[in-house]
């Protein structure tokens, strides 16, 4: 019998390395997937429904929130986003591990609808590294780069309310921890006990 997955909560202020760490460890751990966010505002050009995002109208989103299927949902600069419930307790069920890329807030709503959720904080080195790394983007004017880096030290308060903490100073050992989070978990008592059903029978006359 396989065991079900588990959910996974990874939050980072912008341009701590979130993004390319999750994508690193999706490419060498198959059994990982990423929750798609549902949201309000309009595609992009270049990006695909269903993978980057779940287009859906205002509507469609209100009557998701209001049936109790979104894990958890906020609004952004006038846009909703949210985490389809039904979605992440499939994948669960069908052995995957799930992780929900969202910010503190998010985690916090997750967690109180599914407490055995792992939340996990990724931080920069420094305030100098973050801000590099943002401006080395090339993608944002300085008052963008400016009002993430406020942003950041909201996201870094609220470290304290996850189960790990990741300082990301050198991507391969970051991405090395946050594998062995995975594979520790993994290997918790219920979890394997649900995985080695058959052979805890047979070991044992009331199965363990």
């Amino acid at each position: 019998m396989s065991a079900v997955g588990n959910l996974y909560i990874i939050s980072a202020p912008s341009g701590a390395g979130k993004t390319s760490l999750v994508k690193a460890l999706l490419e060498q751990d198959k059994h990982i997937c990423v929750s798609v966010s549902h949201t309000t505002r309009p595609m992009r050009p270049g990006e695909v429904n269903g993978q980057d995002y779940n287009f859906v109208t205002q509507t469609v989103f209100s009557q998701l929130v209001e049936n109790q299927q979104m894990l958890e949902h906020a609004t952004v600069f006038g846009n909703a986003y949210g985490t389809s419930r039904t979605w992440v307790e499939e994948a669960i069920a069908a052995g995957k591990d799930v992780i929900l890329e969202i910010d503190w807030q998010g985690r916090d709503q997750v967690l109180k609808l599914v407490p055995d959720a792992v939340a996990i904080t990724i931080l920069p080195p420094s305030k100098a590294a973050l801000q590099q790394r943002l401006a080395g983007r090339g993608t944002d004017s300085d008052e963008v780069i400016a009002k993430r880096m406020a942003e950041a030290e909201s996201e870094i308060s609220q470290y304290p309310h996850s189960h790990y903490l990741l300082i990301n100073d050198d991507f391969a050992a970051t991405l090395q921890d946050l594998a062995t989070i995975f594979a520790s978990e993994r290997l918790k008592t219920p979890r394997q006990r649900q995985k080695h059903q058959q052979l805890l029978a047979h070991l044992l006359p009331n199965g363990g």
